[in-house]
């Protein structure tokens, strides 16, 4: 929830979760200054969820950026029975994320952050393992390549020409 100017509750029909702030000094003649970054994934829980990485010198500020960012960042994802409809691999940049369909009850067996873009997409159901590097924010990325890529058997029978 953000403030307005009357500084009043606007209410969102996303929730938020902040997954990392990241935390880099420059020296400088007179001390250290110090810059931040956010990680922020937004999402409804209804196959709608977003990411976004803001930067700024006061921490309060990078993840109100970052919100605003995730917000135009928005991807919709094809949920089928609380999971997803087939293997993929996310790829961001050295990070790749193996995602794959889970049966009803198994929960979301993942790391901290393919956890949390799972939980906010509504995905109920889902086992991944994070190959290559660990960075969060790699991660994050790899999570939402492989998600923009999932398409559903429909999509697919639509992009072949057949019916299904």
């Amino acid at each position: 929830m953000t403030f307005n100017r009357r500084n009043e509750r606007e209410t969102s029909e996303f929730e938020e979760k902040m997954i990392s702030v990241n935390r880099t000094a420059k020296t400088y003649q007179g001390g250290r200054r110090f810059r931040f970054a956010a990680l922020v994934i937004i999402g409804d829980r209804n196959g709608r969820v977003g990411m976004g990485i803001g930067k700024a010198k006061e921490v309060p500020v990078a993840i109100e950026k970052a919100k605003a960012i995730a917000r135009k960042n928005m991807i919709t994802v094809p949920v089928e029975n609380g999971t997803i409809p087939h293997d993929i691999v996310g790829e961001g940049t050295t990070s790749r994320v193996m995602l794959k369909p889970a049966g009803p009850g198994t929960g979301v067996i993942a790391g901290i952050v393919p956890r949390s873009i799972a939980e906010l997409a509504g995905i109920t159901n889902l086992l991944s393992k994070e190959l290559g590097s660990r960075n969060q924010i790699n991660v994050a990325y790899a999570v939402f390549d492989g998600l923009k890529r999932l398409r559903t058997a429909k999509q697919v029978a639509a992009l072949k020409g057949g019916e299904q």
